[in-house]
């Protein structure tokens, strides 16, 4: 099947004015994610990321499948997240989605007051560093945890690990643009960090996550584990909605693309996140977790190997604090 935007955006459409007619409570609805994008398929996937801002009560997240390659992610936000409005703008994913965002039912405009209050004044320095600052101390302060003592390996000390990976990127890509989303993480990072005159920031990330030595096909050994894990989290009462059995596609294309192209290192991020988020609903002793070890101390994210990392993670942030530094100092915040 071919897959277009306007095909998408139709099929969106639909969903909405569905949903708008069985449930009065819905205020508004809006787009946001790759749909907008020129072009919104990786790997020959996509997903339809829908927001539903409705009045009273908790709605649970919907992942539906529409085919293999299309998947339907619907979140229902409470009217109250929105307000006031103004503050949004120092928030790094809220703030970006609503900046960018495509309305799409808004009967009562209450989406383009609150996109107008948003984009009023957005890219000031002080709401750009507003935006970015935070998360780059988010990773400080996981550093600060294990710089005296590091807690016994396993999928919860590597999970938070790659969080502070990621709020460090973020906080880069964040002083020239939106946060990255996590398939397109390794690949838009570097012409984020090239933008910003620190090309080499990228270099270090790799470092970090331990990618600089590990080849195509070892990275590609590692999808029978991943979809051991995938598969056995989603037999579960509870599955997380980044891990649900409609998305399997959605990830396992996306990294075979990757893997497929001049850089198949890019693979490496959202398959090890996915990866670790399913490691930590599992058993320690089944076979999907043991898979998941040995490709963690392939890249040495356990044991001895991590008070290494602690140590690189450290350095790194040196350099990033001291590039934060002198950017406010060029704008004058300082």
């Amino acid at each position: 099947m071919r897959i277009t935007k306007e095909m998408l955006l139709n099929i969106a459409q639909d969903t909405v004015e569905k949903l708008v007619r069985e449930n009065p409570s819905i205020i508004a609805a809006y787009l946001h994610g790759s749909i907008l994008r020129e072009d919104p398929l990786l790997g020959g996937t996509t997903d339809i990321d829908l927001v539903f801002i409705y009045a009273g009560g908790n709605r649970r997240r919907e992942i539906t499948r529409l085919t293999d390659e299309v998947t339907l992610d619907i979140e229902y936000h409470p009217q109250s997240l929105y307000r006031p409005p103004r503050t949004l703008r120092s928030d790094p994913w809220l703030g970006n989605t609503i900046y960018d965002c495509q309305s799409i039912h808004d009967p009562d405009h209450f989406i383009d007051f609150v996109q107008a209050s948003v984009r009023g004044l957005f890219g000031t320095p002080e709401n750009v560093i507003e935006r970015a600052e935070p998360l780059l101390t988010e990773a400080r302060q996981t550093w600060l945890r294990y710089h005296n003592q590091i807690p016994e390996s396993g999928p919860e000390l590597v999970a938070e690990y790659l969080h502070a990976l990621e709020c460090i990127a973020n906080a880069v890509a964040c002083l020239n643009g939106p946060p990255l989303t996590e398939r397109r993480f390794l690949l838009e990072f570097p012409a984020r960090a090239e933008a910003m005159g620190n090309p080499g920031l990228h270099v270090g990330l790799l470092g970090l996550l331990g990618t600089v030595n590990i080849s195509k096909n070892e990275i590609a050994a590692w999808l029978p584990g991943w979809e051991a894990a995938y598969k056995a989290v989603g037999g579960m009462p509870e599955v997380p909605p980044h891990l649900h059995p409609n998305r399997k596609a959605y990830h396992l294309r996306a990294y075979q693309a990757m893997l497929e192209s001049e850089n198949p290192e890019t693979a490496v991020w959202p398959l090890l996140r996915t990866w670790t988020r399913a490691a930590r609903h599992l058993p320690a002793a089944s076979n999907p977790v043991k898979a998941w070890t040995d490709a963690c101390d392939q890249i040495n994210l356990l044991n001895d190997h991590f008070a290494q990392k602690v140590h690189g993670l450290d350095a790194y942030l040196d350099t990033v604090e001291e590039f934060f530094e002198n950017w406010k100092q060029a704008r004058g915040l300082v």
